[in-house]
């Protein structure tokens, strides 16, 4: 695990000392994702700079240093992740009579574009990655993404330069770089709390979207590939579901093989590793699948809360203890908060609000105190139909079956007649809790004219209450003409382009490499989503109960009574941290003052939430917090 800078200066007209300078900067704004080691490597009459910052993780010793050359000279890598078959690969290679220098995943990569090209060795490695590759023979940069977007890489053009790196801070460096606002984004992260790819916060700089790699050559001219189309396995996955029956036995046992040769692959490594537990489906099922694997005690990690209404600490205990690991817990005080927030600028180089980034960056952090490594179960809701939004779908599918657009939007706009403060007031918390929200959701799911519409409204933060300059924005999703006959598939869908990729792996990738930590996510091993996707609906939703599959691996490990409870997720008391630790942080943040100095954001309808949320009125904290990262954000940067 890496991070990784670097550019090329279509001009040629940089001077070697400058080039050293810029590439030496960008490439240390990273320092944090690898700590351990560093390089830098130019080739002037080119006008091509790649950097480095390395976290060891497999091959301590020298061999794994980059940038890294060929051995026939050829070619030139920076590479960031952890490939899990390099092994098989290496073993191909050595066939053709070549010998390596160490055993690092990064030397295996390269020998295999070497001389298999980057399209087939992207297309057999298993694992999570981002790299660039400059070819010195046809003078070309090639960038590459893993196929889930695991590992980021952003990559824009500054003038007649193309920079590239794994945070956009490592091009903030770069000396050039014009930090023009992109307000489609902007608008975009209002309303879903994170900035959809390919867009980033800046006007011209963009994330390279999963599965695909795009090459520029010296004259600035790129071709882009997808070498791992969605759509496609999607549709390769519903096909197979169609023309087969499914045995819940065989489909269970399959699946859990497949499990847990993720797992296994994952467990390798030259450091200490552990696990995220979080008393969950997912983190459950990969630690007890660890476990299995291990001939000692896995070491896990818990956060719970001082709110005891959102901590799942103890149930994760039950499971640590079940399973006999080497548990180690933090319960997150309202000074961690405050200690915390004023850093999440500095993890997240663009406005991002997702509010439990506050535990996954201190979940992390102790980790880091006695592993390098840790295995998460990231994925699990998306690929095995885990949310809210998922449940609705299928039973919002029915509805749009018998009952047209028009008269969902006369029973919508009868229940929109009373205030959201109205319903908060008629119907009691301990009957509906945020009844007003809940109700606001229905009214808007209930006149969403497709299920792409309905998924944006079962995603968006965004309220009425709040008049934004910017204009309402749709979520810019791949594919947006596609949409499956069945509802929940179109969400899970979407999911998988959008909000796994940038919320959630954006999420533990900033939070983990903060500190230096590396988390692996086996439940992403491309294989499992092919599989995922090749289930019937009823082994994902099976009547009330989701992630059914999953559920039936886990009871082969841990008993039901530990694990079946109403899903909670990875819950923050954001709301009550607002109003107690973080009140004044926010009010400084959102005070008439600095609100007038903003071009965004509307000062009286700002205010106007603040003093609701004060007064308990209406949920209003995600939107709050959205505001308070920006602000935060822009201030900083």
């Amino acid at each position: 695990m890496c991070g990784i800078a670097g550019f090329l200066d279509f001009s040629r007209e940089i001077p070697s000392n400058l080039m050293e300078q810029l590439i030496s900067q960008m490439t240390e704004s990273l320092f944090h994702r690898g700590p351990d080691d560093g390089g830098t490597w130019c080739e002037v009459e080119q006008g091509i700079a790649l950097g480095m910052r390395r976290l060891a993780i497999q091959d301590l010793s020298a061999a794994g240093h980059q940038p890294m050359t060929s051995r026939d000279g050829r070619y030139v890598i920076v590479y960031n992740g952890e490939v899990y078959n390099t092994a098989e690969l290496r073993q191909l290679l050595e066939k053709k009579k070549l010998n390596f220098r160490g055993h690092s995943d990064t030397e295996v990569i390269l020998e295999a574009c070497a001389r298999w090209g980057v399209v087939e060795t992207t297309s057999q490695l298993i694992g999570m990655f981002a790299f660039g590759l400059w070819d010195k023979k046809e003078k070309t940069l090639t960038l590459v993404r893993d196929r889930l977007g695991i590992k980021p890489l952003y990559y824009g053009r500054v003038g007649k330069t193309l920079l590239f790196g794994s945070e956009l801070k490592a091009l903030l460096a770069y000396n050039k770089f014009d930090k023009k606002l992109n307000l489609e984004a902007l608008s975009n992260y209002f309303q879903y709390n994170f900035i959809p790819a390919p867009l980033t916060v800046y006007k011209g700089i963009y994330k390279l979207l999963p599965g695909t790699l795009i090459t520029f050559n010296e004259h600035g001219e790129d071709k882009r590939k997808i070498f791992w189309d969605p759509l496609k396995i999607i549709q390769e996955g519903i096909h197979l579901r169609e023309r087969q029956s499914y045995d819940d036995k065989n489909a269970i046992d399959d699946f859990e093989d497949l499990l847990k040769d993720s797992v296994k692959r994952r467990m390798v490594a030259d450091v200490p590793l552990g696990a995220f537990l979080s008393g969950g489906v997912d983190s459950s099922t990969i630690v007890a699948i660890m476990q299995s694997l291990s001939s000692r005690p896995i070491k896990t990690y818990s956060i719970g809360f001082e709110e005891e209404e959102f901590s799942e600490v103890e149930h994760a205990r039950a499971i640590a203890q079940h399973l006999k690991t080497d548990h180690h817990e933090l319960i997150l005080s309202s000074q961690d908060a405050i200690s915390t927030v004023d850093q999440l600028p500095k993890f997240f180089d663009e406005p991002f609000a997702d509010a439990s980034q506050i535990p996954t960056y201190l979940i992390s952090r102790l980790a880091k105190e006695s592993v390098k490594v840790v295995l998460t179960g990231d994925g699990g809701d998306e690929l095995f139909a885990g949310y809210n939004r998922h449940r609705i779908a299928t039973q919002m599918q029915k509805i749009y079956g018998f009952l047209p657009l028009v008269f969902r939007n006369t029973i919508g706009g009868s229940l929109k007649l009373g205030s959201e403060d109205f319903w908060n007031r008629a119907i009691p918390s301990s009957l509906l809790p945020q009844a007003g929200d809940k109700i606001y959701k229905l009214v808007n799911s209930l006149k969403a004219k497709d299920v792409k519409e309905l998924y944006e409204v079962c995603l968006s933060q965004r309220k009425a209450s709040t008049n934004f300059v910017l204009e309402r924005n749709k979520i810019n999703i791949s594919h947006s003409e596609v949409q499956f006959p069945n509802f929940m598939d179109s969400m899970q869908y979407w999911d998988l382009i959008k909000y796994l990729p940038d919320d959630i792996l954006v999420k533990i990738d900033r939070a983990s490499m903060a500190v230096g930590l590396e988390a692996r996510v086996p439940l992403l091993d491309h294989r499992i989503v092919s599989f995922a996707w090749g289930l019937p609906v009823d082994m994902k939703i099976r009547g009330s109960v989701t992630k059914w599959i999953l559920r039936q691996v886990l009871y082969r490990y841990i008993p039901k009574s530990l694990i079946e409870r109403p899903k909670m997720g990875f819950g923050v008391p954001i709301g009550k941290w607002l109003k107690g630790p973080l009140r004044s942080w926010t009010e400084e943040f959102i005070s008439e003052k600095r609100l007038k100095n903003s071009d965004f954001l509307d000062v009286k309808g700002v205010r106007q939430i603040w003093h609701k949320h004060l007064r308990g009125e209406g949920n209003y904290q995600h939107q709050l917090w959205s505001i308070l990262m920006f602000q935060a954000w822009k201030e900083a940067y």
